[in-house]
């Protein structure tokens, strides 16, 4: 994410900013919510100067748009955001912005919350940092991830079949992942799986393309695909890359909260129980999913109650919704508390 401009007095104001990456338009998701201005550059039908042709142009506008609905489209890497046109030029009517990587956009708010600006600092620092792949290959298998901010998120399986010639069939194999992973741009690679077929895969990435095996890291899995994804995150391989991974705290923020719930501990969740736990003040670490936080803001001021809890000294960790954890916390309400102490 790439800042243009920041204008802002105290908590209201605009700020104008330039997506580099899905993982920032997945972000934009949570930042940009129902009744914020956003303007940008779009498409629109313009009617033709000659009054006896009923056909329209397509011309470029930047046109301001008062939000009623945001939707992230992750496998078509955009960003849908509809609402009631109130400048530009036209001043009526409903339109939707499709916001890619690389297209400007100001949003303008009443007020901007800590977590929202939060956000954008985490997303332009994390643009800063190399890509990371994982791959998890087994015997005649291999799939192919690349670390999101919400989780891993898989781009390619590759499947091979072994004939009589087991020996160049099994080149061959590690030919096609090769060749799949010649197709991205990364700082890293992680090459996981059970057994010896992802050393095989090394010694053959060493001799095929040396600079691309320099970038590899070995580490064993259970698995491959998304379980072998998980499975590379909790063991902290990706942390000596990246340093701290926010999505392996997460998941062990969850397994915390679960192994509490499972023995009727020091933890609750849904949002009378956290809301219980804090008028006890028992909170000790307060864990929200951002899609939760996102449809509980257009009822209720749920930010003034995070600062709350924070000024309480609890610690508020907002989880992604997109990965494991996230969904998991998704199924227990979306919000949930670890306690200092049980409250019965």
């Amino acid at each position: 994410m790439r800042v243009v401009e920041e204008r802002l007095k105290g908590s209201e104001g605009e700020i104008k900013l330039i997506p580099e990456s899905v993982e920032d338009l997945w972000h934009l998701k949570y930042i940009i919510e129902p009744g914020d201005v956003v303007f940008s550059l779009t498409r629109r039908a313009s009617e033709s100067s000659d009054k006896l042709r009923s056909d329209k142009q397509m011309v470029t506008v930047r046109l301001g748009i008062q939000v009623e609905r945001v939707e992230f489209h992750k496998f078509a890497n955009r960003l849908r955001i509809t609402g009631r046109i109130v400048a530009g030029v036209e001043d009526s009517g409903y339109h939707t912005l499709n916001i890619t990587e690389g297209k400007e956009l100001s949003i303008i708010k009443e007020r901007w919350s800590d977590e929202q600006l939060e956000r954008i600092k985490t997303a332009v620092e994390s643009s800063n940092r190399p890509e990371v792949l994982i791959l998890t290959i087994e015997e005649g298998e291999a799939s192919l991830g690349i670390l999101r901010q919400w989780g891993v998120d898989e781009v390619a399986v590759v499947k091979g079949s072994y004939g009589k010639d087991r020996g160049n069939s099994r080149r061959e194999f590690f030919g096609e992942v090769y060749s799949v992973l010649k197709g991205y741009d990364f700082g890293y690679l992680v090459i996981a799986g059970p057994g010896f077929t992802k050393n095989d895969f090394y010694e053959f990435l060493k001799e095929k393309d040396p600079e691309m095996a320099d970038k590899a890291i070995l580490t064993d899995t259970s698995s491959i695909g998304v379980r072998g994804f998980l499975e590379v995150l909790k063991r902290g391989v990706v942390d000596r890359i990246v340093g701290e991974l926010r999505i392996k705290k997460d998941a062990e923020y969850m397994d915390m909260l679960l192994e509490e719930i499972a023995k009727d501990g020091k933890a609750v969740y849904g949002i009378d129980e956290v809301k219980r736990a804090y008028e006890y003040g028992a909170l000790e670490v307060l864990l929200v999913a951002d899609e939760f936080l996102r449809q509980e803001r257009e009822k209720w001021d749920i930010d003034s109650f995070l600062r709350d809890v924070e000024n309480m000294g609890a610690k508020v960790v907002i989880m992604s919704s997109e990965f494991e954890p996230g969904k998991r916390l998704m199924a227990l309400g979306g919000i949930a508390g670890l306690l200092r102490f049980s409250i019965g």
